[in-house]
């Protein structure tokens, strides 16, 4: 199963519409998505605009591959538990975010072994099929993040929430 989310904040019609299209091209495999508000229609996956934490932490575990914005409760869920993340960052001009955060966090985060980023619909498509096709989905060498990986990241999360409540 393949389990997306896109926050809770703003819509992310974008992201939720390229895992839709591919979806519809691999009727095989499951395809969840927590969609927060949206005017969308989604045919080929099942959406639920919010779930609840066990819901979600439920979906969560059972996915092969986490779908999501560049959100950091995403990216560190995923790395303790050793899941492979594809990231989209929400972009401020196409009106998704008020700022471009997103792209930072992203660009951060890509040289963490489980954090695929991506950037449109057919790179989205693309990943997944890679992501899929490999034989162990999980973060290469260990089931889970080790815990130094989960202190750094942290550390990133609290230092970049200070910077923005500063700026």
């Amino acid at each position: 199963m393949i389990f997306a989310t896109v926050g809770t904040q703003l819509p992310f019609d974008r992201l939720l519409t390229a895992l839709d299209d591919w979806a519809s091209t691999h009727p095989e495999v499951r395809v969840m998505a927590q969609t927060g508000r949206t005017d969308g229609t989604f045919a080929h996956m099942e959406c639920a605009e919010n779930l609840g934490q066990t819901e979600f932490t439920t979906a969560f575990e059972a996915a092969r591959v986490i779908v999501a914005h560049a959100g950091m409760g995403s990216i560190l869920s995923a790395s303790e538990l050793g899941k492979p993340i594809l990231l989209m960052p929400r972009r401020a001009a196409l009106g998704e975010h008020r700022n471009d955060h997103q792209l930072d966090t992203a660009a951060e985060m890509a040289s963490l072994p489980n954090v695929t980023v991506v950037q449109d619909g057919k790179d989205l498509a693309s990943a997944l099929d890679r992501l899929l096709g490999q034989r162990d989905c999980a973060v290469a060498g260990s089931a889970k993040a080790s815990a130094l990986l989960i202190a750094n990241l942290q550390n990133f999360i609290f230092a970049s929430v200070a910077l923005e409540m500063r700026g």
